[in-house]
């Protein structure tokens, strides 16, 4: 049977059944992903978001017969805010939950059977004590926690050692950097591995990997097994000798390696890389399935790839994969099999299971599915391009895709160019609703690996270092540039969206460029002093990677903050803001805004009462994206189809 021709309507005027409360329901960005997977002999458990329900997060678990159930009770919601950005928000053992609960922070426990009860002690002003990224000794007598204490205007981390039954007060047993993560005992339970680092540090760019030994409540005998300040350490755990596993980028690359009496030796040498930026306190890239084997997540050029390791004679073999992100979220369980997340172009990242047996990888659980065609998603491209100083970038290109309808003939795509948070991030190439939404009504999307980028080596991301607000604003333009020269474009209807520091990159290229028609920023830093100013611990440092220590480099601070070139602006811009961002007030766009009017750019800005850095709420999320939408086509003076 003839295949019937398509019918053929202006790019960005197709109908789509994929509306604003259907990307709502799924979650948008980060936000919406699943994370923290953990296994044991009872089964598999990860957590879960509920856009439908103000954005809360639940336990999930799979038990070894396949069913799926809730384990989180209503009233709820299990995430930490150290750092503001959380991870390792609970915590497994013997079929009792230990977790961070949102509304108060405390941390809880939940037996079999029982509702959750605080163990942490009642604070004495809201959210005051915070606690992640647990561990508990073998005989589960002791738990030590990163514990965030904030009072009177201050913050302080350190590593706090507490009861599991919520008897004793707690105890700070390590402090004096600004930073820890990943607490662990040994298997005896004598010793303890950890990381630290200080400001202005993140953690991508050095920390330390230190071990002490635990005795009577106190941490003694402290010394540093790995690291420093031009050395980031990820991931360390314990081997199955006593040795110390971890990832390091000492050679550019983070690759695995083992720390044994004093000695360290590599157990990888690519140019791959094993770890992923620390946003987050519960990322994990490998796991430990028995004494001698590893299974190991990595990214290969920003492609996502999965290594089995033979720790013993060093071999190496590369497992086929059909997945295009993966979140690095990793655990080995029972039976020889490792639990992982992982996503595609035509799948939103769900668990998925290999088999160490068979080598055969299954999808086990489907976080979110659509009842949708294939023929409706965009598969994104990834490809190179080059930049004026002859150096390469990277980005996945989207193409429009529907079913039943083309564009006019001789008509070229608008283009949406996105730009990821972070900055120190990457793109994130699975089912994202969000960019379907767009491609289902004839817009292009290209989301930019820019300059800085994880994924592609260090050197990569250092690309960044002193050049935010140009190298990663430039490279979004020369993506738009290239893909309007090759004809996937309209150079004239090329649009910019981000947020956060996607945000600052719409700003910085509308005050910078008159290339695109307009732009939408999401939570975007508008001011960069003050972002310094106001932003929360974890990032208190950051400015002085991206630009250079302030004051001594005010000046620059003030020609890279696009609120100081507003005037410039020509090109319509909306901009989204959650009125609790504490890691982006939102003092940034409304002064933005104020510039705006002053110099009569035409502009809407719309604000969300109880949200905060990364929309949560599924009203929330409709209400922008719809508004988003409607923007644009005002703009570019596109008619919407009547059935959309």
């Amino acid at each position: 049977m003839a295949r019937k021709p398509k019918d053929t309507q202006p790019f960005g005027s197709w109908p789509s059944p994929i509306n604003a409360s259907m990307v709502a329901r799924s979650g948008l960005g980060n936000s919406a992903l699943p994370r923290e997977v953990q296994a044991d002999e009872s089964g598999v458990y990860w957590i879960e978001s509920r856009p439908q329900e103000a954005g809360r997060y639940v336990i999930q678990h799979l038990s070894p017969s396949g069913s799926k159930r809730t384990l989180t009770p209503d009233g709820f919601s299990v995430r930490t805010k150290v750092h503001e950005y959380g991870g390792g928000s609970y915590l497994l053992w013997k079929g009792s939950i230990f977790f961070s609960n949102e509304e108060d922070q405390r941390l809880y426990r939940q037996d079999p059977g029982k509702a959750p009860r605080p163990i942490s002690p009642e604070p004495s002003h809201e959210r005051e004590l915070r606690f992640a990224n647990g561990t508990i000794s073998p005989d589960g007598k002791s738990l030590i926690y990163i514990c965030e204490e904030h009072s009177a205007g201050d913050v302080k981390n350190y590593l706090a050692l507490l009861s599991p039954d919520g008897l004793d007060e707690l105890s700070c047993i390590q402090f004096g950097a600004d930073f820890y993560a990943n607490p662990r005992f040994s298997p005896d339970g004598a010793k303890v591995i950890w990381l630290s680092w200080d400001l202005p540090h993140m953690p991508w760019e050095g920390t330390e990997l230190w071990m002490a030994h635990l005795q009577e409540g106190e941490l003694i005998e402290a010394c540093v097994l790995a690291g420093g300040l031009a050395e980031s350490i990820f991931q360390p755990e314990w081997g199955p000798n006593g040795d110390v596993l971890f990832v390091s980028d000492r050679t550019g690359w983070w690759n695995l390696y083992r720390w044994e009496r004093d000695h360290i030796e590599a157990i990888t040498q690519l140019e791959v890389e094993f770890g992923l930026p620390m946003w987050t306190l519960s990322t994990k890239t490998y796991t430990l399935v028995d004494d001698h084997l590893l299974v190991a997540s990595y990214l290969d050029k920003g492609q996502p790839a999965i290594a089995i390791i033979d720790l013993e004679s060093g071999d190496i073999e590369h497992q086929e994969l059909e997945y295009s992100y993966l979140p690095g979220s990793i655990e080995s369980g029972p039976d020889q099999k490792v639990w992982f997340l992982a996503g595609s172009p035509y799948l939103f990242p769900g668990l998925s299971c290999l088999d160490m047996e068979t080598r055969e990888i299954n999808r086990a659980v489907e976080i979110r599915s659509y009842d949708l065609a294939l023929a409706y998603f965009s598969f994104p491209e990834h490809f190179s391009f080059k930049l004026p100083n002859g150096a390469e970038a990277y980005a996945h290109y989207y193409p429009p895709a529907h079913p039943e309808i083309s564009g006019l003939p001789d008509e070229l795509p608008p283009l949406i160019v996105k730009g990821h948070g972070g900055p120190t991030s990457a793109a994130k190439p699975y089912l994202n609703l969000e960019i379907q939404f767009w491609t289902s009504r004839g817009f292009a999307v290209v989301d930019v690996d820019y300059s800085g980028s994880s994924g592609y080596g260090r050197k990569y991301r250092d690309r960044l270092k002193g050049q935010w607000g140009i190298v990663d604003v430039n490279d979004c333009v020369e993506a738009a540039r290239y893909l309007a020269k090759i004809d996937r474009a309209d150079p004239q209807r090329l649009l910019i969206t981000g947020g956060s520091a996607g945000g600052y990159i719409v700003l910085s290229a509308l005050t910078k460029y008159d290339r695109f028609a307009a732009g939408a920023s999401y939570y975007g830093v508008a001011d960069i002093l003050s972002f310094v100013e106001d932003t929360h611990k974890f990032e208190a440092g950051y400015d002085t990677y991206l630009i250079g220590s302030y004051p001594e480099f005010a000046e620059v601070y003030h020609q890279r903050s696009p609120i100081n070139h507003a005037d410039r602006i020509k090109s319509p811009v909306i901009l989204f803001q959650g009125l609790e961002d504490k890691i982006v007030p939102p003092s940034q766009s409304e002064v933005f805004v104020e510039a705006l009017k002053a110099n009569n750019i035409y502009h809407k800005y719309i604000t969300f009462e109880g949200e905060g850095h990364g929309f949560r709420r599924a009203e929330s999320i409709s209400i922008a994206l719809e508004a988003e939408l409607k923007f644009y086509r005002e703009v570019l003076k596109i008619s919407a189809s009547s059935s959309d």
